[in-house]
C-alpha cells in the first residue's frame, strides 16, 4: 500500500496530455516540493558562513552539489513513476531483515538532525523580526509546520502551492537583495575553480554539500511522485518522466539561485571586513543593517522564516514516510511532530549557539547521503524494479562516481579533523 497522502490518481495521466500546456502544468510540483528542502535554513547558515569566512572560494562547491542534486532527484522521482512505490519501501522489500533495520535508524537520525535545522531557523528569523525568544520561536515554528502537513488532507495541490508560495518569498528576498551588492566578477568565476583553504573550508564545504543535497528529500521524493496520478501505459509513464525532468530542472534551478545568492551576498559585504560576528544568522542580519539597510535585514529575515516554515513541514513529511517505508508502521502525526521537534527544542533551551547547531547538524547529513544514495542508485539500475525505465549504464556510473565523491569527501573531513 502507498505511503504518500493526499494522492490524485483518479485523475489520468492521458487526459493531461491532451490537454496541452494546461496538463503539463499540472503534473508540476513534486520537484518544487523537494527543493524546499535545499533552501533550508541550515543553507543559510552554511552558505553566509562560507562567503562570509573564505569570500568566493566555495562558490564552486555550491554549483557542484546543485548539479549533484538534479541528477539524483531525477531518480528518485524517477523510482516513483516506474514502480509505484518509494525508495523506503522498496528498501524494505529487498533488503535483509537487519540492514533495512539499520537504514531505518540512520535515516530517522537524518530526520532529526534535518528538523533541528529546520526548526532552530524559525526560531533565530522570528527572534530577529518579532523579538520572540528562541524557545518560543521554536514551538511556534513547530505548530506552523503542523499546519502546513495539514493541508495534505486537502489532496496534494494544497499542499504544494503553498510551499511554493513560500519559495516564492525565499527567492524574493535574497535575490532583490543580490541586486544591490558589487559582487566582483573575476573573484566570483575564479571561485568556480575546485579548491579548498585548510580544514575549516572543508568543514563548511561538508556542510553545504549535507545541506544542498539532502539525504531525507532523497526518499521523500520518490513518495511524492509514487501513484500520484492515474498511469494507464508505457506513454503515459514516459510522459511524467519528461515533465518531471523539467519540473526538477525548474525547482532546484531556483534552489541552487536561493544558494549561490546567500554566497554572493556575504561575500561581496563581509569577507575581508572584520565585522563581527558574520558567519552567523543574527551577525549577517545585523551586518546587512550596517552594510545596506534595514530593508535587507528584514527581507533576510523573512526569508529565513519562510524557509524555516516550509522546510520544517517537508521535513516532517519525510520522516512520516521514512516509517512508513522502512517498518510499515505509522505513528499519529501530532506525535512524529513532537517527537522531531524535542532535540531542537533543548537546543534552544539549553542556550547553544544555534548558528552553529545549524552548520554541525548539515555535517551530521552529510553522512547520511550515502545511506540514501547508494540504494537508490542499485535500485534504478536493476531492471527487475524497473522495467523499461532503468537507468542508462552511464546515467548509473555518474550516479555511482557522485556516491563516491560524496563517501570521500566525508572520509577526507574525518581525516583532517580528528588526525589531522
Amino acid at each position: 500500500m502507498s505511503t504518500t497522502e493526499g494522492t490524485d490518481n483518479e485523475v489520468r495521466v492521458s487526459d493531461l496530455r491532451r490537454r496541452g500546456l494546461r496538463g503539463r502544468l499540472l503534473v508540476l510540483g513534486p520537484a518544487f516540493v523537494a527543493a524546499i528542502a535545499y533552501v533550508d535554513p541550515g543553507n543559510f547558515a552554511t552558505n553566509f558562513a562560507a562567503g562570509a569566512q573564505f569570500g568566493y572560494l566555495l562558490l564552486w562547491v555550491i554549483v557542484v552539489a546543485n548539479v549533484m542534486a538534479m541528477l539524483i532527484q531525477s531518480l528518485s522521482a524517477k523510482l516513483g513513476v516506474a514502480t509505484g512505490a518509494n525508495l523506503p519501501e522498496l528498501c524494505r522489500e529487498r533488503m535483509p531483515r537487519a540492514a533495512n533495520l539499520g537504514m531505518w535508524a540512520q535515516a530517522e537520525l537524518v530526520a532529526i538532525a534535518t528538523d533541528l535545522a529546520e526548526v532552530v531557523g524559525g526560531a533565530i528569523a522570528l527572534n530577529l523580526l518579532f523579538g520572540i525568544p528562541l524557545f518560543a520561536g521554536g514551538v511556534i515554528t513547530g505548530v506552523i509546520a503542523f499546519g502546513l502537513l495539514a493541508l495534505q488532507s486537502r489532496g496534494h495541490r494544497p499542499f504544494e502551492r503553498a510551499i511554493v508560495l513560500l519559495l516564492a518569498v525565499i527567492l524574493v528576498g535574497l535575490v532583490s537583495t543580490l541586486f544591490r551588492v558589487d559582487v566582483e566578477p573575476a573573484a566570483a568565476l575564479a571561485g568556480l575553480t575546485p579548491q579548498f583553504d585548510g580544514v575549516d573550508s572543508l568543514l563548511l564545504a561538508t556542510g553545504i554539500l549535507g545541506a544542498t543535497v539532502m539525504p531525507h528529500v532523497i526518499y521523500l521524493h520518490s513518495a511524492l511522485t509514487q501513484r500520484r496520478l492515474r498511469v494507464d501505459s508505457v506513454d503515459d509513464r514516459n510522459f511524467l518522466l519528461r515533465i518531471g525532468r523539467f519540473d526538477i530542472v525548474l525547482g532546484l534551478g531556483l534552489a541552487g539561485l536561493v544558494n549561490l545568492s546567500m554566497l554572493l551576498i556575504a561575500a561581496a559585504l563581509f569577507a575581508g571586513t572584520g565585522m563581527p560576528d558574520t558567519d552567523t544568522l543574527a551577525g549577517i542580519f545585523t551586518g546587512l543593517q550596517v552594510q545596506l539597510d534595514d530593508v535587507a535585514a528584514v527581507a533576510f529575515a523573512i526569508a529565513l522564516l519562510a524557509s524555516g516554515f516550509a522546510s520544517s513541514g517537508v521535513g516532517t513529511y519525510a520522516g512520516q514516510v521514512i516509517m512508513a517505508g522502512f517498518l510499515r508502521r505509522r505513528i499519529p502525526l501530532l506525535l512524529r511532530r513532537t517527537l522531531t521537534l524535542a532535540p531542537a527544542l533543548l537546543v534552544l533551551g539549553l542556550g547553544a549557539d544555534p548558528t552553529q547547531a545549524l552548520v554541525i547538524s548539515q555535517v551530521v547529513l552529510s553522512f547520511g547521503i550515502p545511506f540514501a544514495l547508494a540504494p537508490l542508485v542499485w535500485l534504478t539500475s536493476r531492471r527487475a524494479v524497473m522495467g523499461p525505465l532503468v537507468n542508462h549504464p552511464v546515467t548509473t556510473v555518474v550516479a555511482t562516481v557522485v556516491t563516491g565523491l560524496v563517501i570521500a569527501l566525508n572520509a577526507v573531513l574525518l581525516w583532517q579533523t580528528f588526525l589531522g
